[in-house]
């Protein structure tokens, strides 16, 4: 590639800092252990079949409460220590856990105060997890109660590499609406906005007649006749996320405080769980894990696991991350649990651990005989070890201790990618143009274009800096904060290559409408104003190709002037048009028909020493190809070529000048591609052609 590509130096990298796990130093590679499930005389049989498979941590007491606790104030730790001494024995370290995600059942019946409520005011009840209101005093004072008593007992326990805080906050609990959230809530605004009249401007108040002249009059978002006001659903969000936050930052104390040394983490659903600002948890753990589990239905889902992989990364700051939870088959909980295939486990364990993870875990150990996730995959299946998924487990511990060269380095980003969990939640909450609008969606189809072009994704806040990334995508950010639009405007000026798509600018923080007309935010930016929104119906489908009037003149803007890569072809696009009027941009693509038809659909603005392109409405991933391949020629991006489709590569580098090249085959034929190197799994040498087996992984020292 001519370009030079953007490498994260983290703390990991500096000479004298510790990786992850400190007193783990060597690619973790385990699973949940839940020894509760079973007789004593099962957990010897356990370690041996762990050390068979090559295993070096589990997680062990997420869900223990109401046995190491059976009475309030009566704890009982006897098995605990019968099983980390067993786990020390063993060889194999145990991540152990703060049981917190369910409240034993004396909990329950002792405060029936702390019980979850729903937007319709209706109490839930017990028999699953996370049953509880996360601004319950009583829930705060018994779980630091269990916390620090955990600290004291385990923080020299010679077993212990990792504390694990919780299981998945806000995973089911997310909101509560119960009279103590309402109350929480309260406090938090005061917080926030500070004069109740601060209030009223952001909430905007003098709509609908809603005005607050007290602050005891403002409650959570309930179920309402119609449409609640949009201002106070965004702040509930944000109160609701930082409710979580404070329940793990309590825990996250206690443990410091108690268990000095001892790296502390909770379980993340990076870009899998709407309701948590993980940018905000970026840094208040020691070291970032994710819990990752593949949407089994969907055709080609290994993509989707990178997106997650390289989100994980971004929000670790580029630093090494733990795979907390990811399936060796099956889970039980989509509508229909697609067994993964022959390789499939290899493959997408190997592909987290290429974008930055050193830790390959699994939910979980022995598969549970009992409960709710009874038919959910393990390690060790239900068949036991004559079963195929128990032989790959083998032969994948077995492959990890020969990755060991890739523990410090770092993955090599091409590209910047703007997410935002705020500008996720405004844009999805009641009586916008489309209900057609998914931020999900947007970001992962262009995040598929950019994969298929080989091109590895940096995800950034978009207010932090955007570095020397040649090409910055923006796929959906309808809450532009005037600093995030600065941000851009200062990249692009002075020579970035920004893409934006559609209802993007709109609003501020508090969910209003920038002045001056749409995109608002970006207007100045992108050279443009959107005169009108033109949404589609159902199943409506427009075109898009080159103006007319220019058919047989030189493509502008860097469109590629050949027709087999795109410019004599039109364009399908659905669900989104928009009425264009460029005021400095040029237009590169029109529409050709639907309510826009010989408006502009996608423009290109030079801006200072950049260009700044705008897509004004739904492209699928093989429809952005042209238009990114555009983009890249402004950023001066060279993707990759060589390799079949079906081949994901990632770069890795070292501060030592070492560099790696991660090959994964998802395909059903052998691939070739450019590469010399020795392969770290087998020793083969490739010399200058890198074969991949079809299904297979290589990791090439370069």
């Amino acid at each position: 590639m001519s370009q030079t590509p953007h490498l994260v130096v983290a703390a990991a990298d500096v000479p004298g800092r510790a990786g992850p796990l400190p007193r783990l130093d060597r690619l973790a590679y385990g699973g949940d252990y839940n020894p509760e499930q079973w007789p004593e005389h099962v957990w010897a049989e356990d370690v041996e079949l762990m050390r068979t498979a090559g295993v070096n941590l589990v997680s062990v007491g997420i869900f223990s409460w109401a046995l190491l606790e059976p009475a309030e104030g009566d704890f009982d730790f006897g098995w605990l220590d019968r099983l980390l001494d067993l786990m020390h024995d063993g060889g194999i370290a145990v991540d152990l856990a703060t049981p917190t995600a369910v409240p034993p059942a004396w909990f329950r019946r002792r405060h029936p105060g702390a019980r979850l409520v729903d937007r319709h005011g209706t109490a839930l009840g017990g028999g699953a997890r996370q049953s509880f209101c996360p601004s319950s005093p009583a829930y705060a004072q018994a779980s630091a109660r269990i916390t620090e008593q955990l600290a004291r007992r385990y923080a020299d326990h010679p077993a212990l590499v990792l504390w694990h805080s919780h299981n998945e906050y806000g995973g089911v609990n997310a909101l509560c609406y119960c009279e103590t959230s309402a109350a929480a809530f309260r406090d938090w605004l005061r917080d926030r906005h500070g004069e109740l009249a601060r209030l009223n401007d952001a909430w905007g108040t003098t709509f609908w007649g809603q005005r607050y002249g007290d602050w005891a009059e403002i409650e959570p978002p309930f179920a309402a006749p119609t449409a609640v006001n949009p201002a106070q659903q965004l702040d509930f969000l944000r109160f609701s996320s930082d409710a979580h936050l404070a329940n793990f930052r309590r825990e996250r104390d206690i443990l410091h405080r108690l268990s000095p040394g001892v790296p502390v983490t909770t379980n993340f659903m990076l870009a899998n769980c709407k309701t948590i600002d993980y940018w905000r948890w970026a840094d208040e753990v020691d070291v970032v894990s994710n819990d990752h589990y593949l949407r089994a239905e969907e055709p080609d889902n290994h993509i989707e696991l990178a997106m997650c992989a390289d989100l994980t990364r971004a929000v670790a700051g580029g630093r090494p991350w733990l795979l907390m939870e990811h399936s060796t088959s099956a889970v039980n909980w989509q509508p229909r649990n697609i067994a993964k295939r022959p390789g499939e486990l290899r493959r997408n364990s190997l592909g987290h651990l290429a974008r930055g993870a050193e830790a390959v875990l699994f939910f979980q150990w022995r598969a549970a005989r009992f409960g709710a996730e009874k038919f959910h995959s393990a390690m060790l299946p239900h068949g036991g070890t004559g079963t195929r998924v128990w032989r790959e487990v083998v032969e994948l511990g077995a492959d990890l201790p020969a990755l060991e060269p890739l523990r410090g380095t770092r993955v090599v980003g091409d590209v910047a990618v703007l997410w935002d969990w705020e500008s996720w939640w405004a844009l999805e909450l009641d009586w916008r143009p489309s209900v057609d609008l998914d931020y999900r969606e947007r970001m992962a189809a262009y995040y598929e274009r950019l994969w298929r072009d080989r091109l590895t994704v940096d995800f950034v806040h978009p207010e932090r800096a955007l570095g020397d990334y040649r090409l910055v995508v923006v796929p959906s950010l309808y809450l532009t904060t005037p600093s995030a639009a600065e941000n851009l405007r200062r990249y692009v000026a002075g020579g970035g290559t920004v893409l934006v798509s559609y209802f993007s600018g709109i609003v501020d923080a508090d969910d209003a409408v920038h002045p001056g007309g749409y995109p608002g935010a970006l207007r100045d930016l992108l050279g443009l104003t959107v005169e009108e929104f033109l949404p589609l119906r159902a199943g409506e489908t427009v075109r898009l190709g080159r103006p007319d009037d220019v058919a047989a003149a030189p493509a502008p803007g860097g469109w590629p002037a050949d027709p087999a890569d795109g410019r004599a072809a039109t364009l399908t696009a659905d669900v989104w048009t928009e009425a264009v009027l460029p005021h400095a941009a040029e237009t590169v693509l029109t529409y050709l028909d639907g309510p826009a038809a010989g408006g502009p659909a996608v423009t290109r603005n030079r801006l200072g020493a950049g260009h700044a392109w705008y897509v004004s409405t739904r492209l699928d991933a093989a429809g952005l190809a042209p238009v990114l391949r555009a983009a890249y020629r402004d950023a001066g991006l060279v993707p990759p070529d060589g390799a079949p489709e079906s081949v994901e590569l990632i770069r890795r580098a070292g501060t030592d000048g070492s560099r790696f090249l991660i090959a994964i085959n998802h395909g059903d034929l052998d691939a070739e591609l450019p590469g010399t190197g020795t392969d770290l799994i087998d020793g083969t040498f490739h010399d200058g052609v890198l074969r991949v087996p079809a299904g297979g992984v290589r990791a090439l020292r370069t």
